[in-house]
């Protein structure tokens, strides 16, 4: 099957509403309407209330809401293990795959778990990981998350000096069909500094939901507004 990003790595800055700031109550339409605002991708972040504190949807929500947008769906496992679920989340209708790398001992085969049921794989940093974490996995990985607040919680405030690790990690993609993308604090005051430092992925939360007009929101971050 096709990819829904056919070009890869994306030639410009794409944005992705995190559905966890999202109406949980409207889900579908809350997905919709990003969709129809010009959103390029949906992040949605899965949380197992282990590997953080908190618990946030499954399987069955992706499979429903695959019905109701077209853009592909970003998914962000902040669960430990990981690997037992990927099939799951694959079938759904997830496009990414970023699991931590914090979360289990074998993060290369994860990432060819992820290549081989046809979906890609990333990997997220923590703020307190380094980016030498991913130093021998990135042939087999396709993009690279650097947390810009620690997993969990919607809502925090920019960490600033993860923007150092997302330029060691640009870097240390050297040409190769690596995505830099940034989760945490992402608004249209922090998205130019992230964009300078490497990022060409941008997830936003509260500063797309939280927004009158999730259209200009989202325009303000790619710096077209």
């Amino acid at each position: 099957m096709p990819h829904r990003d056919s070009q890869w790595p994306p030639s410009r800055v794409v944005v992705a509403p995190s559905l966890l700031a999202a109406d949980f109550s409207r889900l579908g339409e809350e997905a919709a309407a990003v969709e129809a605002a010009g959103a390029d991708w949906l992040h949605l972040d899965v949380m197992d209330g282990h590997f953080v504190p908190n618990i946030s949807f499954g399987p069955l929500v992706l499979k429903a809401l695959r019905r109701q947008v077209s853009i592909p769906f970003d998914v962000h496992l902040m669960i430990s293990p990981a690997d037992p679920y990927v099939p799951a989340f694959a079938e759904a209708g997830a496009d990414h795959i970023i699991v931590h790398a914090e979360a289990g001992p074998h993060l290369h085969r994860t990432l060819q778990l992820v290549r081989s049921l046809g979906k890609r794989a990333g990997v997220a940093l923590n703020p307190g990981t380094p980016a030498s974490a991913v130093a021998h996995v990135l042939d087999v990985a396709d993009l690279v998350l650097v947390m810009t607040v620690n997993p969990g919680f919607g809502g925090q405030a920019f960490i600033e000096r993860q923007l150092a690790k997302v330029a060691e990690v640009r870097a240390m993609i050297a040409g190769r069909p690596v995505a830099v993308e940034v989760d945490g604090g992402i608004s249209p005051e922090t998205a130019p500094r992230a964009v300078a430092a490497g990022a060409g992925v941008l997830v936003a939360g509260t500063a797309v939901f939280a927004a009158k007009d999730y259209r200009m929101a989202m325009d303000g971050m790619r710096g077209t507004a």
